[in-house]
């Protein structure tokens, strides 16, 4: 991987508890975080006990190379979140100012985590369809904004590898959002879907509160044991 390659924008850990439906019970399982990047919610869960590890290729790089490539792709985000701002819904997140806020805060939550906990075995430099962990390590796996999103750049077999992969280190995974980012519902969701089924994987669409990005309502919950 470049750095410059990556985009990082990370998500807070109220955004989160709302895109995975995470109850209380959920927080106190033992969780996987996939493709977190510079999200917060690792950072936070574990000051309140939490057991967490993140995995996300860009945790090869230290914090001042990824707080220096936030600080150079931001302005960029922006700009292209204020020309496709009718693409999302402007309530719990209220304005392209306050998204930037928003997420700035998640950011820099994250970096002041981020060397302590790749110390320590939270931040873990992987990605999938390869996990470096043993089957059933965690109780809990998410995934956020990776799989589905990206379905022209990530193929239909490798959104089933990397289920399978998911499904063979957590007890059970969830996945949000699951629409492409043309806004349309992902061309590899239902191949996915039949693809687990035929391994005996239980799999359902359930409905979150959260809603930035329209029609991103649902998530993938699949019950692997």
């Amino acid at each position: 991987m470049e750095l410059s390659n990556v985009i990082p924008w990370g998500r807070s850990f109220k955004e989160y508890r709302e895109m995975f439906s995470l109850s209380d019970d959920d927080l106190e399982k033992k969780l996987l975080g996939c493709s977190d990047g510079p999200a917060c919610f690792n950072a936070e869960l574990t000051k309140i006990g939490g057991s967490i590890v993140s995995v996300d290729p860009v945790y090869q790089f230290n914090a001042e190379q990824i707080r220096s490539r936030i600080d150079e792709v931001y302005p960029q985000v922006m700009e292209q979140m204020s020309k496709n701002k009718g693409n999302y819904v402007w309530k719990t997140i209220s304005s392209i100012e306050d998204l930037g806020q928003v997420r700035m805060k998640a950011m820099e939550k994250f970096l002041s985590d981020y060397e302590i906990g790749r110390e320590s075995g939270r931040y873990i430099n992987a990605s999938l369809p390869v996990l470096p962990f043993e089957s059933d390590a965690f109780d809990l796996a998410l995934c956020s904004h990776y799989l589905f999103l990206y379905s022209e750049h990530i193929n239909q077999e490798q959104h089933i590898s990397a289920m399978k992969e998911l499904c063979r280190v957590a007890n059970e995974v969830r996945v949000y959002p699951l629409l492409s980012l043309d806004g349309k519902k992902s061309k590899h969701l239902q191949p996915v879907i039949s693809a687990l089924r035929k391994n005996g994987i239980d799999v359902s669409l359930r409905s979150v509160k959260y809603l930035f990005q329209k029609g991103a309502t649902e998530m993938l919950v699949a019950k692997c044991v």
